[in-house]
């Protein structure tokens, strides 16, 4: 049977996933009358409840005997460690791009991998159908992006399709409004080539994604590069110096087929595969005959650029609602993480109480701290901090990011001010109808920590960012933290009406009545800039007397409540948040008011 094997990249919300969806239904992967997930790539909780992809997932079709390999890949950039990977597995790519939006920085991060790669695109323009569809100035930008990436002639030449994947048709003309997939399937039937294979060669396979089973232990997934590989067949594995890590037997060979993984009793060179049966290898490792010495380059990864501190939970309430709390259950579980997940590294501190996670970005992190959380477990985490380093000269520098920000008129003058607080340059600004502004900054990583929920205020909810790592560049100095303080409880017990209403004037709450509070404990932002400690659990003195007005009934205002990213990108250096299964919560680092006194006379002295 003839195969081929592309990947869809596009940027977050472009339509990828449901245009897979689509592609199962038409090629008959799906029954007429079987019911499936809407989405049914995005098969992960977390995926479902955002509507983002964060695992690369791979499937495939049949169409008119020809096998389709598809590799669903994550569109945000804090997920770009999946893409990168997944790309030297595959030889052609679909560029979905929304006839509205047009490309955006995601699509030219995993656009510039591709054709850095020599992978001549297909660009599918998506979602034709919308009313502010503007598919052929989209085109422009798509072949101008194309040009500013370097794109060879070759590449230059790409067929172009417009579609709705929503409504399940393509086509190469622009009016169309109806039909089906059928020119989809052939162009990528007729433009990607099949895979150069060396099937009289022994077997080699890169590995680029690695999974678990409770009953096959570590499932490595790959492209065979050459040869054949059959069940139980003996194998070893080689790091990328061609050391041998491991040996051991193929005891298990899968092939993807819809969503289904399938035994198979052999592959052969150009297949996608998943294999079961060693212990050690991982990511980026080369599975190969026993013959074979010589390791299979692997894509160079970018580097981590931002870090957080996962610790043991001590605060008072440690163990009251998670079933994993011990320094060993976070460390393997990070550890594991960091085996799959080659964009994550993982450092363990000298006390072996916390471990230092660096990753790509606040989304990237936060959808692991919420996993683990989901998996019951319970954790201290430090405020985000970016990973610094050093040019030629010696002088320090941080990362950037290519910020995009599309906002209605009138809020474009308060987001450039609030992004000049914090050291972003501006380095482009175009109207883009419908009166909106199409704004482009280049900003110091660490002064957009935590600007997103402020943005969403500043711009009352309709303002869209997508930021995206640029490079890095000269230190750009102090940037101002959060201006106001925090009220912090000086008691332990549960919180009294009586007293959050005479705290109201103080500020904003994030409790209400009845909840559990201990001493150091965040309980609300302060009006001014210092931090202030309050008795969150102080009750009215009884006396024999009434005061006409005294006892009417007590009303707050509802609780600022922050989720789980936005309690994490709010705290300052001597917070943390803790976070366990049932809540989230902000505390002190030292809950000891003496102690965070000699704390903070120590750090004023340094």
């Amino acid at each position: 049977m003839a195969l081929r094997n592309i990947a869809i990249i596009a940027h977050v919300d472009h339509g990828k996933t449901t245009l897979v969806d689509q592609l199962f239904r038409q090629s008959g992967t799906f029954r007429d009358n079987q019911r499936v997930e809407e989405r049914a790539m995005d098969s992960n909780d977390l995926e479902k409840e955002r509507g983002i992809t964060i695992l690369a997932k791979c499937t495939s079709v049949e169409w008119q005997g020809t096998r389709i390999n598809i590799v669903d890949t994550p569109g945000h950039a804090d997920f770009g460690g999946e893409v990168e990977r997944i790309l030297s597995m595959v030889d052609g790519v679909i560029l979905l791009v929304d006839a509205a939006e047009g490309p955006m920085p995601q699509t030219k991060f995993v656009t510039g991998k591709a054709l850095a790669l020599g992978l001549r695109p297909i660009v599918v323009v998506n979602k034709i159908d919308r009313s502010d569809a503007r598919a052929a100035e989209v085109l422009d930008e798509c072949f101008e992006l194309f040009l500013n990436l370097g794109a060879s002639d070759e590449q230059l030449d790409f067929p172009i399709l417009y579609a709705s994947g929503r409504n399940g048709y393509a086509s190469p003309d622009i009016e169309a409004r109806s039909g089906d997939l059928t020119p989809l399937f052939e162009t990528i039937v007729g433009h990607v080539p099949a895979p150069k294979v060396e099937e009289d060669a022994p077997f080699t396979m890169l590995v680029t994604l690695l999974d678990r089973d409770n009953f096959l232990g570590r499932i490595l997934t790959g492209r065979v590069a050459t040869g054949t590989v059959k069940v139980n067949q003996p194998i070893h594995a080689l790091d990328s110096a061609g050391n041998v890590i491991e040996a051991g037997r193929a005891s298990k060979l899968f092939s993807v087929q819809g969503l289904e993984r399938v035994p198979v009793e052999q592959a052969s060179a150009g297949d996608i595969i998943s294999l079961a049966g060693l212990a050690v290898a991982t990511v980026a490792n080369t599975i190969a005959e026993t013959s074979v010495t010589t390791a299979i380059a692997a894509q160079p990864i970018d580097p981590p650029t931002l870090s957080m501190r996962f610790a043991v939970n001590d605060s008072p309430f440690a163990g009251r609602e998670g079933d994993k709390v011990t320094s060993r259950m976070i460390r393997d579980r990070l550890m594991r993480e960091a085996e799959s997940n080659v964009a994550i590294r993982v450092t363990e501190s000298a006390d072996k109480d916390s471990f230092e996670v660096a990753g790509r970005g606040e989304l990237q992190l936060g959808v692991l701290i919420e996993t683990m959380r989901r998996e019951g477990f319970e954790l201290g985490i430090s405020r985000p901090r970016v990973l610094f380093g050093k040019d030629e000269s010696g002088a320090r520098t941080e990362p950037y990011e290519t910020v995009v920000i599309d906002v209605d008129d009138e809020y474009s003058g308060t987001v450039i001010e609030k992004m000049n607080l914090r050291k972003a340059e501006l380095t482009d600004m175009r109207p883009s109808g419908a009166g909106k502004t199409r704004i482009t900054f280049s900003a110091p990583s660490r002064g957009l920590i935590g600007y997103h929920g402020e943005f969403l205020s500043d711009t009352r909810g309709t303002g869209i960012m997508n930021r995206l790592f640029e490079k890095y560049g000269p230190y750009k100095g102090i940037i101002e933290g959060r201006p106001n303080g925090v009220l912090i409880s000086m008691g332990t017990g549960e919180a009294v009406a009586y007293a959050l209403n005479a705290l109201e004037d103080r500020g904003v709450l994030f409790v209400q009545p009845g909840e559990p509070l201990y001493e150091g404990m965040v309980i609300g932002e302060n009006a001014k800039p210092d931090d202030l400690e309050v008795n969150p659990l102080k009750s009215k003195q009884l006396t024999n007397f009434r005061a006409s007005g005294k006892d009417d009934a007590i009303r707050l205002t509802p609780p600022r409540r922050a989720t789980l990213e936005q309690a994490i990108a709010y705290i300052d250096d001597d917070e943390m948040v803790e976070v366990t299964p049932k809540s989230i919560r902000i505390r002190k680092i030292h809950l000891d008011p003496h102690e965070r006194k000699r704390h903070k006379k120590k750090l004023e002295a340094a």
